[in-house]
């Protein structure tokens, strides 16, 4: 009993102090539970014992893998080394819009919503062309795994920067001749 109020104890204080959670969605199958997509990086507010989450709309961050009544691995890392804490298991819960619990889900998310385009219109948008996921804590916490656990960046369409031509900084630099 007395490990099962730590384990909550730190999942609480962690993932609230941490602006940033790693989220694995799992799927359901006939048999159980199974491995969904990779884990993902997402910006949260802890609220009322759960992560609460904005996504899956035009300028918001995309949720795959998490589907209301599904599973979800939650990995919280530390906000001033950023390594592993703590995993925890979710059950994902999709907020219908206009409810209560939208309603006070939204008033925090919208405080932490960083250049957000619409400032105060973003409920609205959020109620039409988003969802709001609750991922409530069912009292599993994982041993940390051993090694890195590293794996290859997903692929996207987002790309780096050019090298400069070589010959810009003499171009940017060069002394004005006196005529």
């Amino acid at each position: 009993m007395t490990d099962q109020l730590l384990d909550q104890a730190l999942v609480e204080e962690a993932t609230k102090k941490s602006g940033l959670v790693w989220v694995r969605g799992l799927h359901v199958q006939g048999d159980g539970m199974s491995d969904g997509m990779p884990s993902q990086a997402l910006w949260h507010v802890w609220h009322d014992g759960a992560v609460c989450l904005v996504g899956d709309g035009p300028g918001e961050q995309p949720l795959p893998g998490l589907v209301d009544g599904g599973g979800a691995v939650v990995t919280v890392r530390s906000k001033d080394k950023g390594g592993r804490l703590v995993s925890w298991s979710a059950k994902v819960v999709e907020l219908a819009p206009g409810s209560e619990e939208w309603d006070a889900a939204v008033a925090e998310l919208k405080g932490k919503r960083l250049n957000a385009p619409d400032g105060e219109a973003m409920p609205g948008r959020w109620a039409r062309e988003c969802r709001v996921l609750r991922l409530e804590p069912t009292g599993e916490t994982a041993s940390l795994p051993e090694g890195s656990l590293s794996a290859p960046p997903l692929a996207t369409s987002a790309t780096t920067r050019q090298a400069a031509p070589a010959g810009l900084p003499r171009l940017l630099f060069k002394k004005r001749r006196r005529a």
